[in-house]
């Protein structure tokens, strides 16, 4: 499927969330997010790249794409670096499960609505850590492992 849209602005990434509070996430090891840097290159096309790919292939339909941007979702990704691991590591917004009780956006009304949006949020997220580590970042990780490591 094809979702053909104006590509939104890049998210403004701030040191306002340690990406160890978030259920998905766990950062080892040294705290440079280097999210100054990584919002320089999201700006510098990985973010219109990723976006690009993303709504060549995403299930998001036009309708639920309105929904995300009606409520600012995309405000609230959030992009860190990852020295430990060498990767760039995300934060996907989404929509709540309390949803219901919430009454969070008259077009939400299912499970489909909101699960559809939540999944392809995750999946613009992770092309976009992809993007970003395969075609912009030129750093190498910092991080070297002891010497004492079992060999395995």
């Amino acid at each position: 499927m094809t979702l053909s849209v104006e590509t939104p602005p890049v998210p403004e990434l701030e040191d306002v969330v340690d990406p160890n509070e978030y259920d998905d996430a766990e950062i080892m090891g040294d705290t440079d997010y280097r999210r100054d840097e990584l919002e320089g290159l999201l700006r510098d096309g990985a973010w219109e790249d990723a976006f690009e790919q993303w709504c060549s292939d995403t299930d998001v339909t036009a309708d639920e794409w309105e929904v995300v941007l009606d409520l600012d979702l995309l405000a609230h990704f959030d992009f860190f670096w990852d020295d430990f691991a060498d990767r760039v590591g995300y934060h996907a917004p989404g929509i709540p499960e309390d949803w219901k009780e919430r009454e969070i956006h008259p077009d939400v009304d299912s499970w489909k609505t909101v699960s559809s949006i939540n999944a392809g949020l995750t999946e613009l997220g992770q092309l976009v850590c992809e993007v970003l580590k395969d075609d912009y970042i030129t750093w190498e990780s910092e991080y070297e492992a002891p010497e004492d490591l079992p060999d395995f």
